[in-house]
Order: structure tokens, then sequence, then C-alpha cells
């Protein structure tokens, strides 16, 4: 009996040994057989490759872009725009440095242009009619370029057609506060308004006008906002600098929202309900006409009344007046009235953008977007062909590495070439509603880089706080143009920085509040990680809201070569620090996004909010207590998601947990939307980065909402400050509860 028990033990053993040995080798055979899968699926970021990219970006490449780009004038929907159509293409579909796939896509948009046989004219007529001055209606050609029959006379897009005649006042920048000042001491009713840009959006300056009764609007560029004063062009501006000569007219899209006008929410393809255009809001409800500093000088200098208050001067030699509708007595345009005779007309028109791919590896169904509009006023060398002679610079680069077979990034990227930008964003708007559910449930995040070089001193990046990092690795690994040894990081820094509590001196990144560029319908619609990148000039030298050619008939290769970017080396800088996010958004395995980098400008906001909110808010029995606790709830979510980040090993971890993440990353901003929070405006569905009027840096609803319930006192009003305190504090803690660990 023992024996056979002792025999039983043995053969068990021999059997467990065996078993053993058989489980180890086939392990290690497994092991070394396993799929090509796993390690693609385990790979970070290669940095040789990054080093390999930023030295083939070629300036020179760049600088021929923008020859080709600019040859001739390019304005949505015409036979210039369809030839760069047909260049990005062409570029696109290479065989040896083109993308996997590249596309048209095509909408059909609402669009607003001159009569080119009956042009706009601005006249000064004496009471007989009889015409003692003629507004430029071209901008004065000093080269070839400026006499190409496709350069479109200056005007207001969205302007609507009329013939007004009244006495000229000047309203400042057309701000509310302006008219409503001015309307105290003259009577607007039936008068003819001349603003100078900034201060208000281009189409607010005739919104605002029209209830106090003004009929027309005139609209300039005050050498002050853009010149430094200067206002010469025998030795002063163009040809001799790059300030804006005086017949300069800045065109541009004169309307507050975004996207077709006629197809709200919906793509604007042929068989797409259109909404009547009566029904349309947001445009002039008056003739507005843009016009050169020269006529200005000329109607402002001759105005009769009193000197306006000191922050409504400019820099004409002369006194700007208010008080008194109508010229001095001692002018030569005495007793006479300004006439506006507009002829622009709508129309449906055929737009395209041009669509690109490199798909991932690993994870094609997530997307990281770069894009950039390629239409222009005029000849765009800067607006918008320095972005767009980047964009195909580093596709270039990127499409070769891939047709060679040497790299492949583990995420898709998509490059769009928006159409129809000038007329409100329209080609990327329309992108994002026509792929709404794609985009909302994959898109990773979105390079935007428009004007890529405004001037050649610093780089200057916008931007969701969790993009911050990544910008600026990939700004510490470019060379600054022109400086030895310094990166593009150090330059920044000296020129904008604050102090972080986390970090110390950073460079400042600035928030995309706004819709200034294609990053709107991602950020504000989507809620989509975005960011703009540019180079700029040094603010310390120069007053000029932006670069002092923009929209005008003298933003040309020659404009750009000479006094923008002499070489096109800001240009490669760009090209290289965007490239290098790019990349990194596309290839690295944790997605490059930083959650308490978002939760320190969500303090930021609270601090601002309570100093300057709590005192009167308590007088109004409503509590800042949710949105103090929903803040920490989220600064808590982002430490404990960073510190399982740093802790895992996820090179080594089930790819399903990268995944997991990763999504966390990618959509936190979706968390921040709430469809009803902003009624009133068109798109905008993020709570954090929604435009404000209110001009403080914090949370936009609840500003605004306390400045009109301060305003008016009433007790509806803070009924809607609460709301929107409420809003805020349920999407915070909505986020927070996004970073945490699945339940």
């Amino acid at each position: 009996m023992i024996k056979q028990v002792l025999i039983g033990i043995l053969c068990g053993a021999a059997v467990l040994t065996v078993g053993i040995l058989i489980g180890h080798y086939g392990i290690v055979k497994s092991s070394s057989s396993a799929p090509s899968w796993v390690n693609d699926v385990a790979k970070d970021v290669d940095e040789s490759l990054i080093e390999k990219f930023l030295s083939e970006v070629d300036n020179i490449q760049i600088q021929e872009n923008l020859k080709e780009l600019t040859k001739v004038p390019h304005m949505a929907t015409t036979a210039g725009d369809e030839q760069t159509v047909q260049f990005m293409l062409k570029r696109w579909q290479d065989p040896e440095t083109g993308l996997d796939q590249a596309w048209r896509e095509e909408y059909m948009v609402y669009l607003s242009f001159p009569n080119p046989k009956k042009p706009n004219k601005v006249t000064v007529v004496s009471p007989s009619d009889s015409v003692l001055h003629t507004v430029r209606e071209k901008e004065k050609p000093y080269t070839s370029d400026k006499e190409d029959p496709e350069v479109v006379q200056p005007y207001a897009a969205f302007s609507p057609a009329g013939n007004t005649k009244g006495k000229l006042v000047y309203a400042n920048q057309g701000k509310p506060s302006d008219y409503q000042l001015l309307n105290q001491t003259v009577d607007l009713r039936g008068t003819i308004a001349i603003t100078r840009y900034g201060g208000a959006g281009r189409a607010d300056k005739a919104i605002n006008a029209a209830p106090f009764g003004v009929i027309g609007v005139l609209v300039y560029t005050d050498p002050l906002d853009i010149n430094d004063g200067l206002m010469s062009d025998t030795n002063e501006t163009y040809p001799h600098s790059w300030y804006m000569p005086p017949s300069g007219v800045e065109r541009g899209s004169f309307k507050t929202g975004f996207g077709d006008m006629l197809t709200p929410y919906m793509a604007a393809k042929e068989d797409t309900y259109r909404i009547p255009v009566k029904n349309i809001t947001g445009i002039p409800p008056i003739p507005i006409q843009p016009i050169g500093f020269e006529d200005a000088y000329r109607l402002i200098c001759e105005l009769g009344g009193q000197a306006a208050p000191a922050q409504w001067q400019g820099a004409f030699n002369c006194s700007y007046n208010f008080g008194s509708p109508g010229f001095k007595h001692t002018s030569a345009f005495n007793n006479s009235d300004v006439k506006m005779e507009i002829f622009n007309y709508e129309e449906v028109k055929n737009s395209s953008n041009v669509m690109g791919v490199i798909r991932g590896s690993v994870e094609p169904d997530r997307y990281v977007i770069y894009g950039n509009h390629r239409d222009s006023w005029v000849h765009g060398a800067i607006d918008p062909s320095s972005g767009t002679s980047v964009m195909l610079e580093l596709s270039r680069v990127l499409g070769r590495m891939v047709k060679q077979g040497k790299w492949r990034p583990r995420r898709s990227i998509i490059f769009g070439s928006w159409g129809a930008e000038e007329f409100g964003l329209i080609g990327s708007t329309e992108y994002t509603e026509q792929y709404f559910a794609k985009l909302s449930e994959r898109a990773v995040a979105y390079i935007n880089v428009d004007i890529a070089v405004f001037a050649n001193a610093t780089l200057r990046a916008s931007g969701m706080p969790s993009v911050q990092n990544v910008i600026f690795k990939a700004a510490k690994q470019v060379d600054a143009p022109g400086l030895d040894s310094t990166s593009v990081y150090d330059n920044w820094i000296r020129y904008s920085n604050r102090t972080s509590p986390a970090h110390g001196l950073i460079p400042r990144l600035g928030y995309l509040s706004g819709a200034g560029s294609d990053y709107a319908a991602f950020v504000h619609y989507l809620g989509i990680a975005s960011m703009d990148i540019s180079y700029t000039y040094d603010k310390s030298k120069t007053n000029a809201r932006i670069y002092p050619a923009y929209h005008t008939a003298y933003d040309t290769f020659n404009y750009a070569s000479r006094f923008i970017d002499p070489g096109f080396v800001s240009h490669q800088a760009i090209a290289r620090t965007a490239g290098n996010v790019l990349i990194r958004l596309a290839d690295s395995l944790v997605l490059p996004l930083n959650c308490s980098d978002y939760a320190e400008t969500l303090e930021d906001y609270l601090n601002t909010a309570v100093t300057l909110y709590q005192q009167k808010l308590q007088a109004w029995n409503i509590s800042m207590e949710p949105l103090k606790r929903a803040v920490a709830s989220f600064r808590s979510a982002a430490n404990q998601l960073d510190q399982v980040i740093r802790s895992s090993d996820l090179a080594n971890e089930t790819p399903l947990k990268v995944r997991r993440i990763n999504d966390q990353l990618m959509l936190l901003d979706r968390a921040f939307l709430d469809p009803l929070a902003f009624p009133d405006k068109y798109a905008y569905r993020h709570v954090i980065w929604a435009s404000s009027s209110a001009g403080k840096t914090t949370f936009p609803g609840l500003a605004d909402a306390y400045a009109k319930a301060e305003s008016s006192e009433q007790s509806s009003d803070w009924d809607k400050v609460h709301y929107h305190l409420s809003v805020l504090s349920q999407a915070i803690d909505g986020a927070a509860s996004t970073l945490v660990d699945v339940i």
C-alpha cells in the first residue's frame, strides 16, 4: 500500500515537473514569436525622428511655397482660389512626398461681394448734390501686382446695399458707449458715422449705431493704432517700411457669428435646408464701408463741434471733434453731406476645403488635426499664405517619411486647408458640422497655424491649458531664428511670461476665448483641445494692433520677404515648433495633455471671480461655495490622474489601460460643453472659453451675467447669475468625475 502511494507521488511530481518545463519553454517561445503589433502598441514617440524632422524643415521650400501661393489674388470661390485648391491637391497627392490620401470637400455657402460693374462710392456732396470730394475706390498701386483686375475693391462683406446721405459725425470705435456719449451731444438720427477699427467688432460698429438712428457707417484704420503715428508714403510707410500706406484699406467679414449663415448647425451641402435670408442675424442693418486713412484724415479734420475726449483722439494733426453734425463753417465742405452708394450683393457659391490624411498605424480612429485656411482677401502673403506655406512644408517632410517607409504615426493625422475663412470661418465650421459625431468621439487635438508669422521677434501661442506643456517641450527643442544658443522657448519667455505656482516663471500661453480663426468651431462647438501658434512682433517697440498690411492689397510676397521675415527663418521656426507638437500628439504612447495645468487655470479664474463677485453675491443670497468645491474637486482628480500616469509603467501595461487614460485626457474638454448655457451665442457651448464682453479674466458666462445684473439691479438678472454659477459648478464637477477611476 505504502509502495503504491510512493509510486503515485513520484509519478505526480514527474508530471508536474514536465508540465512546468513545457509551460516555461512554451511561454519563452510564445514571447519570442509575439505578433508585431505587440511592440507597436507599446511604442512611444521617437525623439530621433523628431530631430530628423527638425533638420529637414527647409526655409527655402517655405519661401517657394509662398511665392507660388501668392501669384494671384485668391479670394474665396474665385478662379484664383480654385488655382490654390489644385496646387494643394497636387502637393498632397505627390507620389514621393504626398499624403496617404487627399481630396476636396465642397460646400454651398452664402457670401457677399462688391459689384465690379457698380463700384461702391463714398463722396462729399454739396446741397446741390455736386461732388466736392470722392473717396479713393482702389488702393494706390505701388507695384504692378496691385493692378491685377482680380484685386477686389475694398468693401465690407455682408454690408447691405443702399444709398444714404447725411451729416458726418465722428464716433470713435463705434462701441455702444461711444454712441451713447455722442448721442448726448448731438441728435444722431439721419447721420453717417465715421469710426476707427478696434474696440468693437467690424459688424458691431454698424449694429451699435442703428438704434441711435445712424443711417450709414464708414470705418478706417487710424495711423495711431497701426502705424505708430506714421502717415507719409514718401518715406515712412509702405513701400519704404512695413507700415500701412495712406490709401491702404482693411477689408473683412462684417458679421458677428461664424459658419454659413443660411445653414446653422448643419453642413452647407447643396440639398441642405436653408433659413430665409430675412432671418439672418448678426450682420449690419445699415450700409458700412471701409476707407483709407488718407480720406479719413480729410473728413475728420473738417468736422465741426468741440474736441472729443482724449481717448478718442488719433494720429491726425488736427482735433478729432464731436458735438455738432457735419463740417466746420470755415470748411470747404461747409453745409455738405456725406453720400454712400453701396452696391454689394449676396450669392450662394461653391467653396472647397482641401483635406489630406496620414493614416495611423496603431490607433487610426484617433485624429490629430492640423489646419489653416487657404482663401485671402487679395494676395494674402501673410494672411493666410504664411500658414499654408508652413503646412505644406511640414506635410512634405512627414509625407516623404511615410512614402519611404521610415515612419507612420501612431494616430491618424488630418490636414485641413479650409475655404472661405475670411467670410466668417466657414470652411472649418462646415467641416465640424458635417462630421460632428465622428470628431466628437475621435478627435484628440486641433493645431491651428493661420498667420504663421506676424513678424520675427518671438513665438506667440494660445490654447487650452492642457496643451501648454507639449508646446513648451516643442519650443525648447527649436532654435530661435537669428539668436545663437537660444531656443524658441527661452526667447519667448523674455517677451511674455507669468509666474506659475507649479512651474515658476514660464511663457504666457494665451486663451482661445473668441473666434479669431479656424480654431473657433473646434473649441466652442466640439470641445476639442486646441491651440493657435505663430511668430509675432515685439510689442514694446510698436503699438500696431496687427501687422499693418493686414487685409490690404499690400500683403504680397514682396512685403513678406522684405519686411516681415527676410530669409523665412521665422517661418521655419514655426514649422519646426508646430510640427514637433504635431508629432508628439500623434505618436506619444500617453497623450501629452496635462490636467493639472488646467486645474491651475480654473483656480486662477475662481480667485478672480471670488475677488470681483463674492461680496455682492452674498448680498443677494447667492453662494459661491458650490463653485469652490467643484474647482477643488477638479484639482484633486487632476492630481490623482497625474499620479496614475507617473506611477504606471504604461509601456508594459495592458493597451486597454493606456487607451482608457488617453480617452480621459482627450475627452476632458467635452465635459465642459453645455448646449443651453449661451442661447444667444451661436455655437458657443464651452463654459470656460466662451466669448465675453465683460473684459474680466474669469468664467465668461458668470462675468457677463454679473455685469448685466450689476447694471440693472433686477432680481431676474441676479437669477441669471445664480444660473451661470450652477452651470459652471456642475460642468467643472462633471469634468472632474471623468478624470477619476471608472466606477
